[in-house]
């Protein structure tokens, strides 16, 4: 039986953490394994997660990738999951996850929107309906392929081994998940399924700080990663993949 792992990388964030553990408890696809990162928490983050049935681990290096990776690395799963500490999951996402992945052998990488909830509906509106549809139509022909939502999207086991030693974990201005998808191998098939939603909060679009720091974030990954991450480069990359594959089939026959 496939097995499932769920990340969650907090900070400071115990009250919206236990509706998220709630949420998990109450799949009707048990999780196997759940591994909540405390990022250097003063609250009781950690207490809370124990209390919800999680493994706690410890990172005080500060960054939401270095707390995600942590948690990638320690997972004992066929299929590595993530939400965020405020991400709260509908009853049937987990075996919606394991399903997909079981169905389609050749999926890398699974990830889905997020339906944005908070005391702000404007905020809700701009995370639903600009937020999420510009990363993923913007950026999706930028990268050649889907992005990884962050919040909402699961991985295999292998995968992550193939890019643990690559992302930039210790940087704390780095955009993960957007890392994280620069990093996949050209042969990694990454899904992108718009019903597997995650309701997640829109607490970082309620000021012009919190929207400008994630777009900060999007521009210094492109500019770590540039010249590769530009759409010429990548192009030329798949390109280059394309015809070594082909090659290869034509030795073989």
């Amino acid at each position: 039986m496939t097995t499932l792992t769920v990340v969650i990388p907090a900070l400071d964030d115990a009250e919206m953490l236990r509706h998220s553990l709630r949420a998990l408890a109450a799949q009707s696809r048990p999780i196997d394994e759940i591994i909540v990162v405390d990022n250097g928490s003063t609250d009781d983050t950690a207490a809370v997660a124990q209390a919800g049935g999680a493994q706690v681990l410890y990172q005080p290096v500060r960054g939401i990738m270095s707390a995600s990776a942590t948690g990638y690395d320690a997972a004992a799963s066929d299929l590595i999951a993530r939400i965020d500490a405020d991400s709260r999951p509908p009853a049937d996402w987990a075996s919606r996850i394991v399903a997909e992945f079981d169905a389609s052998p050749a999926i890398g990488v699974l990830t889905g929107p997020g339906a944005f909830y908070g005391q702000k509906p404007w905020a809700n509106w701009i995370g639903e309906h600009l937020y999420i549809p510009a990363y993923f139509h913007i950026v999706g022909p930028w990268l050649g392929g889907s992005p990884i939502f962050g919040s909402n999207f699961a991985m295999r086991r292998e995968v992550w081994a193939s890019v643990r030693s690559l992302v930039h974990r210790d940087d704390p201005h780095i955009h993960d998940d957007l890392d994280l998808s620069l990093h996949l191998p050209l042969d990694v098939v990454v899904r992108y399924d718009p019903t597997l939603r995650v309701a997640v909060s829109s607490r970082p679009l309620e000021s012009w700080s919190g929207l400008g720091r994630r777009l900060a974030w999007a521009y210094h990954t492109f500019a770590e990663h540039w010249p590769e991450a530009s759409p010429w480069e990548r192009r030329a990359a798949r390109r280059r993949h394309i015809s070594e594959e082909q090659a290869l089939v034509s030795r073989v026959e």
